[in-house]
């Protein structure tokens, strides 16, 4: 005898995006241009489509300017000046000669070594005008 089958789920895209997966955060998903531009023609017409649904049936919203900052997680203390800042930390000499780090309100970091920020980097991506990406290609059915 067997079970009945399972139901799926209904919320499948709030379940995939919080496996973790890249280009996500707690409120957005970023995808990157070069590589949507670069997947084959039928799943630019099908993501097109489901954007345009998106984009017309929240039409209605204040939609924000975003600006997307390629980072990546780490440690404070391992990061130069100019990442270190654009964290929102600062490194300076106290009295007694240490380095001693400070986030935007002025408050020490009391553990600089174990204190992990999400601090820019170059875009490890291919650039749109690099021109089409090949994607790795699909497993076999």
């Amino acid at each position: 005898m067997s079970g009945s089958p399972t139901p799926g789920s209904t919320t499948p895209l709030r379940d995939y995006l919080d496996g973790g997966v890249p280009g996500t955060t707690p409120e957005y998903v970023v995808v990157p241009r070069s590589l949507a531009q670069s997947m084959p023609l039928r799943w630019q017409q099908q993501f097109t489509g489901l954007l345009a649904e998106l984009h017309d049936a929240f039409a209605h919203l204040p939609w924000p300017e975003n600006r997307v900052v390629p980072s990546r997680w780490a440690r404070l203390r391992d990061l130069a000046e100019e990442p270190l800042a654009a964290a929102g930390y600062i490194a300076e000499l106290s009295s007694d000669g240490e380095l001693e780090y400070r986030d935007s309100s002025g408050e020490r970091v009391a553990d600089p070594s174990a204190l992990r920020v999400l601090a820019p980097v170059d875009d490890p991506l291919p650039k749109v005008a690099d021109g089409r990406v090949e994607p790795r290609p699909a497993p076999p059915l």
